[in-house]
């Protein structure tokens, strides 16, 4: 039996695992075979997205309002809102009064018409995440599991996420689909992941499929760094800046490329695979956190995880000074190479980064540069997440609802 299979058949037939999600063997054979697919198709006509996206911004919006953000005529916009009313996915908040015209309700998306999960698989730890259409987060957890083994990873999920969902009254209808995040990066022909040694279980595995046979639902699975990267512009620092760079701090080092709010995939899925500037004999000294650990722990500082020097970090630790100056150039090499390609307005330090060492990498010195002119041109201001909890699952959430609902 394959390993597909054999997973499958462990989740329908094991004690206590919640089968209203399982297919047969016959529908999961169909769905191994099944190539990666691609985006999900929206059921909203771009006009009804665009409007939904400016609701979301601008929560509380009045309906005659809506027709300066867009280049549609107000009648448009008056048909396009009464049918996204009729549907549910937008409702009437608070009355707007403004000068002297009719008081009118202002117009909020409806958080109950949609809801989405994240996973997020790290190297010592996974999180499961649900946000609703409003994109706020209502259950975040970290599975009491060690992700090493997938099997008995993604049996949690299923039942620590029906258990989430019944707690939270959400009608198995209004889940519309799954987002999975994983160190890695993505290889043709079939589009799997490789994935770091501690994750090796997941590597070159058909992950959507098995998610999807789970869940019965649209799967998207992305590096961690692009869902942390989507998860920062729908929540985040994108809310003011479009077009940013996302650094991802975690056992190794990525990134994520958001252009005008939209996400950049790339050929093959690994666009921010940001490791790639440089050298074999470079890699040690790039801003990776699990290189940080090996670091401490030859000083001496018992980190056991990624959460734990998370939870843990203390700035004065002996080593940590001596490895933001040794990584600063190779952390500007990177900053560098993406405000060269893209101009980004902004750089975001995310990922697993604890806050305090955070800052201190954003305080380190720059690249020295040469003008021609004299005169420099704008640079990316660097900051940090704005997005609290785990980026990664709940961008990995996000996905769905921007993809199948948000311009």
């Amino acid at each position: 039996m394959s390993d597909h299979l054999q997973l499958t058949s462990t989740l329908e037939h094991g004690e206590g695992v919640d089968n209203s999600f399982s297919l047969t063997e016959r529908e999961t054979q169909k769905h191994s075979m099944a190539a990666k697919p691609n985006r999900q198709q929206s059921r909203l006509s771009p006009n009804e997205q665009m409007i939904i996206e400016i609701v979301r911004r601008n929560c509380g919006v009045k309906r005659s309002a809506i027709t300066g953000f867009t280049n549609l005529t107000q009648p448009s916009v008056h048909r396009i809102v009464d049918g996204l009313l009729e549907q549910n996915f937008l409702t009437l908040g608070e009355t707007v009064i403004e000068g002297r015209g009719k008081p009118s309700k202002g117009l909020e998306l409806n958080p109950a018409a949609a809801y989405s999960v994240g996973l997020s698989v790290n190297t010592d730890s996974a999180s499961l995440c649900i946000c609703n259409f409003r994109c706020d987060v209502v259950h975040y957890e970290v599975l009491p599991v060690h992700p090493g083994q997938r099997a008995s990873t993604l049996i949690v999920l299923k039942e620590r996420t029906l258990a989430a969902m019944r707690v939270l009254g959400i009608p198995r209808s209004s889940l519309v689909g799954l987002g999975c995040a994983m160190s890695g990066y993505f290889v043709p022909p079939h589009g799997y992941f490789v994935t770091p040694e501690p994750l090796q279980d997941w590597s070159l595995v058909n992950i959507e499929s098995e998610l999807e046979s789970l869940f019965e639902t649209p799967v998207w699975t992305e590096n961690n760094a692009t869902t942390g990267a989507v998860g920062e512009s729908v929540v985040g620092a994108g809310l003011q800046y479009p077009t940013f760079g996302y650094l991802s701090f975690n056992y190794g080092f990525g990134a994520g490329v958001i252009i005008d709010g939209k996400p950049i995939f790339g050929s093959y899925g690994n666009a921010g695979e940001i490791s790639r500037v440089y050298t074999l004999d470079e890699v040690a000294h790039r801003p990776a956190l699990g290189e940080l650990i090996k670091r401490l722990r030859a000083n001496g500082v018992d980190v056991s995880n990624m959460e734990d020097l998370r939870q843990r970090f203390d700035p004065a630790w002996p080593g940590v000074d001596r490895w933001v100056e040794e990584v600063t150039p190779f952390l500007n090499r990177a900053i560098d190479a993406m405000w060269a390609v893209f101009d980004p307005a902004a750089i975001v330090f995310g990922g697993e980064l604890p806050r305090e060492l955070g800052e201190m990498l954003i305080a380190a010195p720059s690249s020295k540069r040469f003008w021609r002119t004299g005169i420099s041109a704008v640079e990316p201001v660097k900051i940090l997440s704005r997005v609290s909890g785990d980026p990664a699952a709940i961008g990995a959430a996000l996905i769905p609802l921007k993809d199948l609902f948000f311009s």
